[in-house]
């Protein structure tokens, strides 16, 4: 077995029928949600509309990855509809918002940013979902898609499509109950949300595409997190297809 970092992540988080390493739950518990009270801008986005009809097997079959764009407007309305299907809250039970994506222990680590590019009546800028009051906060102004794109390899699709997502995790929120092996779960429920995103998109005949590889401290820097306690895991394009 190779000592790289990889490999020595999988073993040291694994967990054995010989014992769940203790110290989990110490101390408070992490804010479930963050928000920007102190936020440039923000916009109440509408409630989400679900279409009807629609079937997720036609949505299986016809997903490919898309990263030629078409040069027109994203409706907010779109916008909105495409957030609940992985941000959803879809029931309560107690302190917990259940959600359209999973997430161990219903802690929901992973934040949303969205870099606007073109989406009818929000400025372009770096932008965070806020959840419980189904808005989004400006975070950063201006347009940041050519520096997204940089961040991302310069993978220009970044810079064409009408928005790309961003997500976060908040550490702490998962490592308070799973300790290391937290990582593991923040990166799965990141690809779940990412694996919503891509069939509603294509439900809605819009293209998208996921991308993995980037400079993790470029797009930090972009939201203005610091890369420890938040850093980011996922990023997805999605815009109307050329």
């Amino acid at each position: 077995m190779s000592d790289g970092i990889g490999d020595n992540f999988q073993q040291d988080t694994k967990y054995s029928i010989n014992g769940i390493p203790a110290g989990a739950m110490r101390g408070s518990q992490p804010e479930t949600f963050k928000k920007y009270p102190d936020a440039q801008s923000r916009i109440a986005l509408p409630a989400p509309v679900i279409p009807p009809g629609g079937s997720l097997w036609d949505a299986l079959a016809s997903r490919r990855s898309h990263r030629r764009f078409a040069d027109t407007l994203m409706t907010q309305e779109t916008l909105s509809l495409l957030l609940w299907s992985f941000n959803g809250v879809t029931a309560r039970a107690g302190k917990y918002l259940f959600r359209t994506a999973p997430s161990a222990g219903a802690l929901y680590p992973v934040e949303t940013y969205l870099i606007v590019n073109g989406v009818d009546g929000v400025e372009q800028g770096a932008w965070h979902h806020n959840i419980p009051d189904w808005e989004l906060e400006l975070v950063r102004a201006g347009a940041q898609g050519g520096n997204l794109a940089r961040a991302c390899l310069n993978q220009r699709m970044c810079e064409t499509a009408n928005v790309v997502f961003v997500w976060t995790a908040v550490v702490q929120r998962c490592k308070w109950k799973y300790l290391e092996r937290g990582y593991r779960y923040m990166y799965l429920d990141a690809g779940h949300a990412g694996a919503h995103l891509h069939l509603a998109a294509e439900s809605l005949d819009l293209g998208c595409c996921m991308i993995g590889a980037f400079f993790d401290d470029e797009i930090n820097a972009i939201l203005g997190v610091d890369g420890e306690e938040e850093t980011v895991l996922y990023v997805a394009a999605v815009g109307a297809k050329a």
